[in-house]
């Protein structure tokens, strides 16, 4: 610096300052003219400086143009721009912190910006995922044999069904209702969500403001939390599903309606149906589908619409309301909207006990079940996942008759609060299609629902007793007997004739005595219910007076093997067979009501055996399981056989101990079994369309074991011609009401049957009842034969020994003193020469011999 500049004298006029202010530069001590002025002190342009700020901080362009000024503490030259000029500069007072337009364009677009890129973020980190497991359990349906449904079992009521079975209109009913842009709309509404809140605010009806899509999505990979992460991922995912087409819209529509939960404990809209209606989704009319739509909403209000008035009002106003949106979007017309409207709200059904499992249903889906898991090929975890779909054979008014049969006799017979015998007795029946061995109906029990869970129609353990002998007669008729040891098998016809007497000693077939090391004798004795001599009787008479005797020399003659076979052949099981000595002839063993009813509807059906089954058809994602054909038929035993015991059977009803079965006002063949100190009682009959088993006993509730029945009812000696047989023929009337009568076809002609040795040989001084004929009684001239036919000199202690005395056995099957309880039931039948003549009556007393019992 110069020493002019350095030694300039200092006034107290700043003009050089001040002249920036009117044209020159600010703090250059030069004037407008360019003249250079004294230049002010450090002191003058802090005064200046401060000067300037009380009047605005700023200095105006003088005349010259150059705009004049200071800086002060803190700010930024005028000359040089902030990037972000906020607080504004030159901006005083509430100004300097409104942005300027062009930042507010600048923060908009910003904004959004970074709103995209984050929702962009999103979008790519969120994955579809894995479907819901839970979503994907069902329930298993069984349905009766017409197709109606008759219970939905598994751990979630839901049976999910493809879009096509769902009605066009009820689709629309939820569309209508819940998403109309649906097929358009790209997953996601933010209008529809918009509208859906302003709508709610203004008092309107209730919206969730989600597409279909959305609900779908929450369903099927999410959960029902009400939380903002969920509601973003709900988006992005229904987004990824709608833009990159992964379902299509049809997919998405038929997911959201087997995924819903509708009340009721229903969910999807099969289960809903059923629950609402007991109808299958099919068959929903628009004006149901738009009460369901409702459900969807409020389930926990809605599910009491038939019993609730408040409930039933709130649906009545979704309901109309779903109708007037169908009408206004086109998928119904004003006509159909008003018919609609004038017919009223369709009114729910009473809501359904859980699962339907009440009464028989629980045992008849119990064997259904049993036979899926025995003829498909799927695991149990297969099947207890759900989604089948399985039609039974079970016929609902025949189940219904049957359990109605068994009420009006228990009514009209059992009294537990007067009689403590009448407790703890039970019934097993079961009805079987002979031409196809399709189980028709059962009555297993009291129920499920009354806390009984054995099956009694499919259950083993009760003593069938005389019911057996049929197999006998066909075993010998279509193998023969050995009557004499070391002879080939002699034919044997109904007719045959073999010693009826009580008592008396069995041989085998190598002619040799039964031991029975209990007896005094050493010898096994058979004995009837009564002692009535009866001689030598027809194997039909026998049959129809259920007398023990003659068939268990006749199974002993025919071999065990033999019966054994044919028993099995006609659909008994070998482990339901029970082995005793004599008393396997006379029915010790144990066989359910379903195989009895099927066994003897081989006889019914000319000698072809059909297996018993329970299901005509399972479905599992609309597609059909192989395994599921009605079993073929197989011949168990000749035709003329078959029809020969049937016609034997028919004269059991028409003369014998079946008697009561008349009843039903057509024809039929039976046989009654009553077993050892009648611990069970059975009728068992058929008709040409129908085979019918009826079974009674009365078990220790904790134990197990069977109890004596005597006292039951009233009845002293509970007999199969007795209860059970009016169970049968309450049933069978009311089964067969409406079907033409049929007759049974004659019995094919057999070769002319042999007798047992020692019978005698007609003659015109004996007098032979025909065995056609109502009733025999022992010829009065004839001798009665003793217990034995066996010479004194070969039963044990010789001719010195006085032959064994007899007391009447009691049932089948039952230990006695020194050997099996005998016995027979019975009771008597018309006959012409007589009013009654001795027909059994359960025996009483203990005696040696192997246990049967009839009647």
């Amino acid at each position: 610096m110069s020493e002019r500049r350095r030694n300039a004298p200092r006034g107290n006029d700043p003009r050089g300052f001040e002249g920036g202010r009117h044209g020159g530069h600010a703090g250059d001590g030069r004037s407008s003219m360019g003249a250079e002025g004294p230049r002010p002190t450090r002191a003058e342009m802090r005064r200046a400086a401060q000067a300037a700020n009380r009047r605005g901080g700023r200095r105006k362009a003088g005349s010259g143009g150059g705009a004049g000024g200071a800086t002060g503490p803190g700010r930024t030259p005028p000359g040089k721009k902030r990037f972000i000029d906020y607080p504004r500069w030159g901006k005083q007072g509430f100004r300097r912190w409104v942005p300027s337009w062009k930042q507010m364009l600048g923060m908009t677009v910003t904004f959004f910006g970074c709103l995209v890129a984050a929702f962009g973020i999103a979008y790519m980190m969120v994955s579809i995922p894995p479907v819901n497991p839970s979503t994907q359990l069902q329930n298993n349906i069984f349905q009766w044999a017409d197709g109606s449904q008759m219970a939905s079992v598994g751990q979630v009521n839901r049976q999910n069904v493809e879009l096509s079975q769902v009605p066009l209109k009820v689709q629309w009913d939820f569309l209508a209702a819940e998403n109309s842009t649906f097929y358009s709309d790209s997953g996601v509404d933010l209008r529809g969500m918009a509208r859906a809140v302003v709508d709610m605010a203004k008092g309107g009806d209730v919206q969730s403001g989600s597409t279909i899509t959305q609900q779908f999505v929450k369903n099927a990979y999410l959960n029902q939390n009400q939380t903002a992460t969920r509601k973003l991922k709900e988006i992005m995912i229904s987004l990824k599903i709608g833009v990159s087409h992964k379902l299509s819209k049809d997919d998405i529509l038929q997911g959201y309606l087997n995924s819903n939960y509708y009340g009721r404990g229903a969910y999807g809209i099969q289960a809903a149906a059923q629950a609402y209606y007991r109808e299958d989704v099919k068959n929903l009319t628009v004006s149901q589908g738009a009460f369901l739509t409702a459900t969807v909403n409020e389930p926990s209000v809605m599910m009491n619409a038939d019993s609730d008035p408040a409930a039933k009002a709130a649906a009545t106003a979704r309901w109309k309301y779903v109708i007037q949106r169908m009408q206004k979007i086109g998928k119904i017309s004003s006509s159909e909207e008003q018919q609609i409207l004038a017919a009223g709200f369709p009114t729910p059904k009473p809501a359904p006990v859980a699962n339907g499992m009440s009464g028989q249903v629980g045992y008849l889906v119990q064997l259904a079940e049993s036979y899926v898991e025995q003829h498909a090929h799927i695991t149990d975890q297969q099947f207890n996942q759900g989604g089948y779909t399985i039609t039974t054979t079970f016929d609902k008014k025949k189940v219904n008759e049957l359990s109605s049969a068994v009420a009006a006799m228990e009514k009209k017979n059992l009294n537990p609060k007067v009689r403590s015998a009448d407790k703890d007795v039970q019934v097993g029946a079961a009805s079987v299609d002979p031409t196809t061995g399709a189980i028709e109906a059962i009555y297993g029990g009291a129920g499920y629902d009354k806390g009984y869970y054995v099956d009694n129609a499919n259950s083993t353990g009760v003593p069938v007793g005389s019911t057996f002998k049929p197999f006998d007669l066909a075993a010998a008729i279509d193998h023969g007997a050995v009557l004499s040891p070391g002879a080939a098998p002699s034919p044997i016809s109904p007719d045959s004739k073999f010693l009826g007497n009580d008592g008396i000693e069995i041989k085998n077939q190598q002619g040799q005595y039964i031991q029975d090391s209990t007896d005094p004798t050493g010898l096994l004795h058979q004995h009837n219910d009564v002692n009535t001599k009866w001689g030598y009787i027809t194997l039909r008479k026998a049959m129809e007076q259920s007398v023990n005797t003659p068939y268990v020399q006749l199974g002993e003659y025919t071999g065990y093997d033999t019966v054994e076979n044919e028993a099995l052949a006609a659909g008994l099981l070998r482990s339901s067979l029970q082995y005793d000595t004599a008393g396997f002839y006379i029915g010790t063993s144990t066989p359910s009501p379903i195989r009895m009813a099927d066994a003897y509807a081989t006889f019914d059906d000319n000698g072809m055996h059909h297996e018993p089954y329970s299901v005509t058809k399972v479905l599992s994602g609309g597609q059909q399981l192989p395994g599921f054909t009605p079993p073929a038929g197989t011949q168990a035993m000749p035709a003329s056989t078959a029809s020969n015991v049937s016609d034997v059977l028919q004269d059991v009803v028409k003369y014998g101990t079946g008697t009561n079965a008349q009843a039903i006002g057509r024809p039929a063949a039976g046989k009654t079994g009553t077993t050892d100190d009648y611990k069970s009682a059975w009728f068992i009959g058929y008709t040409p369309q129908l085979s019918t088993s009826i079974a009674m006993f009365k078990e220790n509730p904790t134990s197990g074991t069977l109890l004596s029945m005597e006292g039951v009812g009233g009845y002293s000696k509970v007999f199969g011609a007795d209860m059970p047989t009016q169970v049968w023929t309450d049933y069978m009337g009311a089964a067969l009401a409406g079907q033409p009568v049929e007759n049974f076809p004659p019995p094919a002609q057999l070769p002319k049957g042999d007798d047992e040795n020692g019978a005698p040989l007609p003659t015109p001084s004996t007098s032979i009842t025909p065995s056609n004929t109502p009733s025999h009684t022992p010829n009065p001239g004839q001798s009665n034969p003793s217990p034995s036919t066996t010479p004194c000199s070969q039963r044990p202690g010789g001719c010195s020994s006085p032959p064994p005395s007899h007391t009447p056995g009691g049932d089948n099957g039952g230990w006695g003193d020194g050997g099996l309880l005998g016995g027979q039931d019975g009771g008597t039948g018309p006959s012409p020469s007589q009013s009654q003549t001795p027909g059994g009556g359960a025996g009483g007393g203990k005696g040696n011999g192997a246990g049967g019992g009839t009647g």
